[in-house]
């Protein structure tokens, strides 16, 4: 395969934080499909990252918000126009404080906040996966592995496996 091909190739997380009221941390962007509309905090996995920091890294950069990680929600995956492979893992977590104070990143969010999920049904700015996780019942698949102690034959640094 050649370098080339990698880049029609897309690995990106995003996160679903819940606080202690019931709300989400959701994200209005500035770009692509989902501009003007509320998502969640999204991004790519950068060289060198499990998805899961990159779940983290992207939570902070985006809102400032440093939650914990409760498990895999799901994954998600498409072809664009025939030709991109779009894939996204999807993490729930918990607020780790309400006294964290959100802050946007202006460049590609309008805003940030928390959300209830009844004032996000109602509003016509929500994105079809915020929609989609609202009818489903919130269960994540916690981390089951995080080391290799033997048969590491590939030389993995990072190790996790979630089901």
């Amino acid at each position: 395969m050649e370098k080339s091909e990698h880049t029609r190739v897309w690995l990106g997380v995003a996160g679903l934080v819940i606080n202690e009221n019931g709300e989400w941390l959701v994200v209005r962007k500035r770009y692509s499909g989902l501009d003007g509309k509320w998502s969640l905090p999204a991004g790519f996995v950068q060289p060198g990252e499990t998805v899961d920091q990159a779940c983290l890294r992207e939570l902070e950069e985006e809102t400032n918000v440093k939650p914990s990680i409760q498990g895999l929600l799901g994954f998600r995956t498409g072809v664009i126009k025939y030709d991109i492979s779009d894939n996204m893992a999807v993490f729930l977590l918990t607020a780790n404080s309400m006294e964290q104070q959100i802050v946007p990143q202006l460049n590609e969010l309008y805003e940030a906040c928390w959300m209830s999920p009844e004032l996000l049904k109602k509003d016509e700015r929500t994105s079809l996966m915020i929609m989609e996780l609202m009818a489903l019942e919130l269960t994540a698949k916690p981390k089951t592995l995080s080391e290799l102690d033997k048969d590491n034959v590939f030389g993995y640094t990072e190790y996790k496996l979630f089901f």
